[in-house]
């Protein structure tokens, strides 16, 4: 009686506090804050053994590359269409893009409509399951009264693990989610797209891009936010993605910038890393499941499964007599009979207990009201679980993301989908707080200030920066003063005795093209690491087809650092390949070269290499004639044979290529990696070449201020970047305005504004303590009008600085003010030269047009409209026009030659 009177009481207190009695028994769920630590570093671990190329196929967390480089930065419009195929039904979308309106803008218009999909789809054959899918599109697009005329681009969500090689391309590498569809494994899924859609007929769609749920949430709410670079998915299935830096990822090539990365985490202990959490609930649910052993935290966290988990659990009490006093009914007994949005509505505030009850008297039960307490609470931490795991796993790519950009604090914002997170009522908060408990360094301190004190600091701040950059902001007096000392550097140069920064070398190229010139001419190219050969046909005053008549040939390493012989022979033979494959190897043909190294010229087919630049260092080729050593090799040959008529450096080709197009143009600019300048002054102060009217000149101006002629507006940025290059106190004026050099100017005044605490909050990482990381390309992006500063934080994040909206600001500022300077400076010295020709030919007025080529010049938003500017401005006794080169140095060396060849034959 007493032992039975002990166990009755036992009993009595449990019913007295049914919540202490689930929590006893379902102690193996609850996750400590050191167990969800522990769990965050295991998966943090399996993240990078993912990203390894040498552990990826042993990871269960495989880190699937989706080759997506960057999140919306507001500049996208158009129209698209969208299918999204993850769970059980399948959505069509057609979204209008309106320009300028992303980031907070609204501008998203979409138009969608459901269909189920068929049980049977789910374990029928693919063809069926994308027939379905393809014909739920046609249906939607005579619904909606979208044109099947017009070619539409497509997006396509395909949430399942897919190894992709490109943005379009995707083989599925196994089922989830209760699909089943036979022959898909394996295969090209946008190619069964493809494929249906042909089948179904009647529409003409593009697969642009095909992504899974989660980078469609991370880009959809990075359209909103500039600052989403996660997105999650809690829903039926759970995954996560992020952007990860392209150096950390082995499985693609390239380590600049970023690339979206698919962890496919619903894998996460498939290996038997979660074994020691994992339940006999888990156990059970993973036993029946249609992929046992796979997608172990999927099933311990998603949709699919919860209200499965709430079944086994609240079954057992059942049996067990702590439920229902022991009743079991058919319907609790039958697989799938609570789903998580049963979950949901027991936990609702105010309606949770009432929902409760009215589930389960749908299972034919009759709880008790502390029935109800004790389910509600089953329904409670098995969900609570699932958030804290994946607080866990978001709080490893948190971590990840700040460690890999070095940053003491992460400022982010997490895309977040799926009908568990968006329907339960409490997950969200839940989660929320679970991350900031495991990653406590992920919050900044954010304090309002406001009144004079924070106008006076603010004012100080800004007068700071201004101070800073003020010597990189030239006056009218000084681009006078620069244009005055490029005029006297012209002049000393073209005197036959005495040193000269700028050289103003012989070109031997004594007119442009005048339209007459006629005939086939081969025009052949080495300047960096490719050599390109093409083929220019001049007739009626027209190029015909000289940008399809082309090829380029890579110049490997070895080669470019061999012997000179192996790389003539090499030339000879890329030669000879594209003579082969124009079909007119057998052909004698008149051929220009465009060798863009420091060369002597004695002729107009001479040069004699001064030295390799660029990464060459083919001996015995210095102070050796090129065109000698390129016939030597076609000779070795013996294949074919070649008229070499002309040798000219890239400023030369350009001039003749835009003189081709404007008879007006006299002087090549070129404003690209490096910088130099060609003009057609007389040249009646050379005595050697006295008696000719007119020669190109290649002025070399690049060296100016390598006398000192330039300190005065030379800064000590520009000095640091002078001592750390290759060549100190030597291209002084290339150093100020090339785009070889650019970046670096902007790194030493960043770095300067970082140190005095006026960027960055004082923090100087590694990365910008790196000498050349800040790219001059970035220039282009940081200034283009339409990306504003979202491309500042893209490339900032890069160098693995968490800017503000005011970091944002002072960054473009500083880009601004170096390319503007770059820009004036180039202005200036065009200004030098044309003022230099109107005064030689005694004109009042002088229209001229300056043929110019290079990346700095084509690609950035304000430095040819700068660089007009300033010319106006300090010639105003000349008419400038600045016309880009279309065919290039290459097509000009074919006009130098055909050139050359006219004055030849009168």
């Amino acid at each position: 009686m007493f032992a039975v009177h002990l166990v009755l009481s036992f009993f009595s207190k449990l019913q007295e506090d049914p919540t202490k009695k689930v929590d006893r028994f379902m102690y193996a769920m609850h996750l400590h804050d050191d167990q969800l630590s522990d769990i965050s570093a295991r998966f943090q671990a399996e993240m990078k053994k993912g990203l390894s190329g040498e552990s990826n196929a042993a990871a269960a967390v495989k880190m699937l590359p989706t080759h997506v480089h960057s999140t919306p930065d507001g500049s996208e419009k158009g129209q698209f269409l969208a299918l999204d195929l993850g769970g059980s039904k399948f959505k069509v979308l057609q979204v209008k893009v309106r320009e300028g309106t992303g980031v907070r803008g609204g501008g998203v218009e979409m138009e969608e409509k459901t269909y189920p999909i068929p049980e049977e789809l789910l374990t029928g054959s693919g063809k069926e399951l994308f027939d379905h899918v393809s014909e739920s599109l046609n249906d939607f697009l005579h619904e909606k009264k979208i044109s099947v005329e017009k070619k539409h681009p497509l997006a396509f969500t395909f949430s399942f693990p897919c190894e992709q090689s490109a943005l379009n391309q995707g083989l599925l590498l196994n089922w989830s989610k209760n699909f089943r569809a036979r022959g898909v494994q394996g295969k090209d899924v946008v190619q069964a797209l493809r494929g249906a859609v042909n089948r179904t007929g009647g529409m003409d769609v593009e697969v642009l891009a095909m992504v899974n749920d989660t980078v469609a949430t991370m880009m959809t709410c990075g359209f909103d936010d500039r600052y989403c670079e996660v997105g999650l998915i809690v829903g039926s299935g759970t995954n996560a993605c992020y952007m990860e830096e392209l150096h950390h990822i082995d499985l693609v090539e390239g380590d600049e910038g970023r690339m979206c990365v698919n962890t496919e985490w619903g894998a996460f202990g498939d290996d038997g890393a979660l074994n020691d959490y994992i339940t006999e609930f888990d156990r059970e649910v993973d036993a029946a499941s249609n992929n046992p052993g796979k997608q172990i935290l999927e099933k311990m966290v998603s949709g699919m499964y919860l209200g499965e988990l709430v079944r086994l659990v609240v079954l057992k009490m059942a049996k067990l007599g702590l439920l229902f006093e022991g009743q079991v009914s058919d319907a609790l007994r039958t697989k799938g009979k609570i789903t998580t949005a049963h979950v949901a509505a027991m936990e609702e505030y105010k309606n949770g207990l009432k929902n409760t009850r009215n589930i389960l008297v749908d299972l034919d039960l009759s709880p008790t009201p502390d029935d109800c307490v004790a389910v509600q609470r089953v329904s409670t931490i098995v969900s609570f679980r699932s958030s804290n795991l994946v607080a866990a796993g978001l709080a490893a790519i948190l971590t990840q993301i700040r460690q890999n950009r070095h940053l003491r604090t992460l400022r982010i914002t997490v895309g977040v989908d799926g009908t568990v997170y968006k329907t339960h009522p409490r997950y969200a908060n839940r989660l929320h707080k679970v991350v900031q408990l495991l990653i406590p360094e992920r919050r900044q301190q954010q304090r309002s200030r406001s009144g004079h004190s924070s106008r006076t600091k603010l004012a100080s701040q800004r007068r700071q920066v201004d101070e800073t950059l003020s010597p990189l902001r030239l006056s009218g007096e000084q681009l006078l003063l620069v244009k005055k000392r490029m005029r006297g550097a012209l002049e000393a140069g073209l005197k036959s005795k005495g040193p000269s920064a700028v050289k103003m070398l012989p070109s031997y190229v004594y007119q442009t093209p005048d339209g007459t010139e006629h005939g086939k001419y081969l025009a052949l190219g080495l300047g960096g690491t490719n050599f390109r050969a093409l083929l220019v046909d001049l007739k009626k005053g027209l190029l015909q087809n000289s940008r399809l008549n082309h090829k380029i040939y890579p110049t490997p390493v070895e080669i470019m650092q061999g012997s000179g012989e192996e790389l003539f022979d090499h030339i000879a033979q890329c030669v000879g390949d594209f003579l082969d494959y124009m079909g007119m190897k057998s052909a004698r043909l008149p051929a220009g070269l465009t060798f863009s190294f420091p060369c002597e010229q004695a002729g107009i087919d001479t040069g004699t290499l001064v030295s390799w630049t660029k990464g060459f260092k083919a001996t015995d080729c210095e102070g050796h004639d090129v065109v000698g050593m390129l016939r030597e090799a076609i000779k070795r040959r013996n294949e074919f044979d070649l008229d070499i008529v002309s040798v000219v450096n890239d400023a030369v080709g350009t001039m003749m290529s835009c003189a081709y197009e404007d008879p007006q143009c006299e002087i090549g600019l070129i404003a690209g990696t490096g910088t130099n300048q060609d003009d057609g002054a007389e040249r009646e102060k050379k005595e050697e070449h006295a008696g000719i009217p007119k020669m190109c000149i290649n002025t070399e101006w690049g060296g100016l201020g390598d006398d000192g002629s330039l300190d005065d507006i030379i800064t000590h940025y520009d000095s640091e970047v002078d001592q750390n290059s290759l060549n100190p106190g030597k291209q002084r004026f290339e150093k100020l305005i090339s785009g070889m050099y650019l970046g670096e100017v902007v790194r030493q005044v960043l770095l300067d504004l970082t140190r005095g605490g006026l960027l960055f909050r004082g923090q100087v990482t590694e990365a910008l303590k790196t000498t050349g990381i800040f790219h001059t390309k970035y220039l282009s992006q940081i200034e283009s009008d339409r990306l504003a500063l979202l491309q500042v934080r893209s490339v900032l994040q890069q160098l693995g600085l968490d800017s503000t909206c005011d970091d944002s600001i002072i960054v473009k500022e500083v880009c601004g003010a170096v390319s503007h300077r770059a820009a004036q400076l180039s202005g200036a010295g065009v200004a030098a030269v044309v003022d230099k020709i109107r005064e030689n030919r005694g004109l009042d007025h002088l229209d001229i047009t300056v043929g110019v080529d290079g990346s700095l010049y084509k690609l950035h938003p304000h430095f040819s409209g700068v660089l007009q500017q300033t010319v106006n401005m300090l010639a105003p006794q000349c008419t400038v026009s600045l016309l880009p080169s279309e065919g290039g140095s290459g097509t000009g060396a074919a006009l130098t030659a055909a050139v050359a060849r006219k004055k030849l034959e009168k």
